[in-house]
């Protein structure tokens, strides 16, 4: 059976389901193609799970912080609930029938490109059909977490992202390879959920190193006193594992091998285009769709390929993927009125996008390191400032630790890089992703009085320590 859409989206995730809701909006026909669960990896094993399993550690970091209140044991089975909750107990009705009404045609199976605006679905029941697009078909299936090829992992059947904030029982000794946001993240949460021997196996020199150094040396002063053990510099030469389920050998390049219950894999991610068909329009099989700054594929002619999120490799963050997306399906429809939206383009990615590592404390940033930003060609000063040295900051309890740094263009006189590194650090990102993107002049923003006594009086600080 042959059916024809005027767009269709393989992969029904957050990015997918934004460009069918801008697409349809224009007045286009739409089609959503996915194989697993409409919401995709960030609704059912990624932002939302793995933030109501942090919430209650980082609740009991509040408390423990505040003089006059005493924190009892955390209900693993509670919090285990509630994550199910949180995640429609992997029920994807409710996303469907979202979609449905946007109004877009909700299709159940594997898609693959199929040449030319041409995309073949294998059905759950093992059936076929060939939809065909009129103006576009968008790419959306996101990213998977990448395994790296140390002998005997992949055997051993490792946790990644996807098992670790599924997970129903807490093991009693976990190790976490890498030092990135999902394996503090999760380490963090399963740690305080019960892992009472957790071990982080860091190849490089320290956690996020993605991020401006204090922010990692912050977590790590914090993990420390947790408990749980970051190792730097660990070489993992071979992964052991007998009976699948039981127990994990780990051995190192240097020091005794560690045994654990169980292993999660957090080292990065790879794009899910590996049989998407790429091949018949010309593309590389497996590898990141390269794209304009309207998501449209550079690689094929006639410009009717589009991807969006994971998947063209921009920035790997939830957020991106859908502002991505609604940049996709207006300029999409556009197109399709015989129209270009030449104002509607991406320039967040190239701003620096916002990120929060939900850990306790939190770790937030949007713009340029320093490091970066001078890597760039910026002319920069970094200003930096003790966050509990803030009025707000000391009301929140005791043994408020915290960091902020302002990275300057000093040519201009604007933001390039904002870091918080603190409790509840969160709140004060987008304040500073509007200062960053916007452009805004140091001299106007001084004029933005932040509130008494808040943690956000920091700002006022920043601009001090710079000689406002």
């Amino acid at each position: 059976m042959a059916d024809e859409f005027d767009v269709i989206v393989i992969g029904g995730g957050p990015a997918g389901e934004n460009v069918v809701d801008r697409a349809v909006r224009g007045g286009l026909t739409a089609a959503v193609v996915e194989e697993r669960l409409a919401g995709g990896e960030c609704s059912y094993w990624a932002c939302v799970p793995s933030k109501a399993l942090l919430r209650p550690i980082d609740l009991a970091g509040e408390v423990r912080r505040v003089p006059g209140l005493s924190l009892g044991e955390i209900d693993v089975a509670a919090v285990l609930a509630h994550r199910d909750e949180a995640v429609g107990r992997y029920d994807d009705a409710g996303q469907v029938r979202w979609i449905e009404g946007v109004p877009a045609e909700f299709i159940r199976g594997r898609g693959r490109l199929d040449g030319a605006k041409r995309v073949r679905v294998t059905t759950e029941d093992g059936g076929e059909r060939v939809l065909t697009a009129r103006q576009a078909v968008v790419l959306a299936t996101g990213s998977k977490a990448a395994v790296p090829p140390v002998p005997g992992l992949a055997e051993a059947d490792p946790w990644t992202s996807h098992e670790v904030t599924a997970a129903t029982e807490i093991p009693e000794r976990l190790v976490v390879l890498g030092g990135g946001v999902v394996a503090c993240e999760m380490a963090q949460a399963m740690h305080g959920l019960g892992a009472r021997q957790t071990t982080l196996l860091v190849r490089g020199g320290g956690l996020l190193s993605r991020m401006e150094p204090f922010a990692g040396e912050l977590l790590a002063e914090s993990f420390a006193e947790a408990g749980i053990d970051v190792r730097t510099g660990a070489g993992v030469v071979g992964i052991e594992r007998p009976e699948p389920g039981g127990k994990v050998t780990v051995h190192l390049a240097e020091g005794p091998s560690l045994e654990a219950d169980e292993l999660l894999v957090a080292t990065g991610r790879r794009p899910a285009t590996h049989d998407l068909g790429l091949t018949s329009v010309g593309l590389a099989d497996g590898a990141n769709v390269e794209v304009d700054d309207s998501m449209r594929a550079t690689g094929v002619p006639e410009g009717w390929l589009y991807a969006v999120g994971d998947l063209n490799g921009r920035n790997l963050l939830t957020h991106m993927g859908k502002y991505q997306a609604r940049i996709c399906g207006d300029v999409i429809a556009a197109r399709a009125r015989g129209e270009e939206l030449s104002e509607m383009r991406d320039l967040a990615d190239g701003y620096g996008a916002p990120q929060v590592v939900f850990t306790d404390p939190q770790i937030c940033a949007v713009g340029r390191t320093e490091a970066a930003a001078r890597q760039a060609g910026f002319r920069v000063r970094a200003v930096d400032y003790d966050m509990g040295a803030v009025t707000g900051a000391y009301l929140l309890g005791d043994g408020y630790r915290g960091r902020a740094r302002a990275v300057v263009d000093e040519d201009r006189k604007v933001l390039v890089g904002v870091t918080f590194a603190g409790p509840g650090a969160a709140e004060l990102l987008h304040a500073a992703t509007i200062a960053v993107t916007a452009e805004v002049p140091l001299d106007r923003l001084w004029h933005a009085v932040p509130s008494f006594p808040t943690v956000s009086e920091v700002w006022l600080r920043l601009l001090e320590a710079y000689g406002l």
